[in-house]
């Protein structure tokens, strides 16, 4: 064989299988991410983790259930920590490795420094896989906070904007 042929064949074993089975109906996924800030004295810090388990509907949709744990250590005080509980639904586009998704959530807020109330609203994300079943996930999320049914007319302004980097995987 010729020098170049071989040279090929050598850097092909040396990278890995990219092949991905894009998910079908009934796949599941679970994902783990975290995030966290501080001042610029690190007298106020923030560390939160989210995690979350999901089962396609088909190879586009998905609905599941996300947890989000946060911890904040103010200087001078004990820490704190609250959550939220949400229900997804995600519509996946296009094929291959990298892959857009949109959704909606709902669910709630509680904790020991958050007034408890629920929340829904839009997200956006993608997934790159960077093997057959595991993925990096990017996701922001617009949640808008209500007491109540009737709140939630009322309660367009009265949101924030969630942030989540992650790794998944398929099963």
């Amino acid at each position: 064989m010729n020098r170049l042929f071989k040279t090929s064949l050598l850097v092909a074993a040396m990278l890995p299988a990219i092949a991905v089975a894009a998910p079908v109906a009934g796949d599941r996924e679970v994902t783990l991410g975290g995030a966290g800030s501080s001042d610029k004295d690190f007298d106020d810090t923030v560390f939160s983790v989210q995690g979350s388990w999901g089962t396609y509907l088909d190879e586009a949709s998905m609905w599941g259930v996300r947890q989000t744990v946060n911890a904040r250590d103010s200087e001078g005080e004990s820490v704190q920590f609250d959550g939220s509980t949400r229900v997804f639904y995600d519509y996946h586009f296009g094929s291959g490795n990298t892959r857009p998704f949109v959704g909606v959530s709902v669910g709630g807020i509680y904790g020991e420094e958050v007034d408890e109330t629920f929340m829904g609203g839009p997200e956006v994300g993608i997934k790159y896989w960077v093997q057959d079943k595991t993925f990096i996930t990017a996701m922001a999320e617009y949640q808008f906070l209500f007491k109540s049914g009737s709140d939630a007319r009322d309660r367009y302004d009265d949101g924030a904007f969630f942030y989540s980097v992650g790794i998944g995987y398929n099963y």
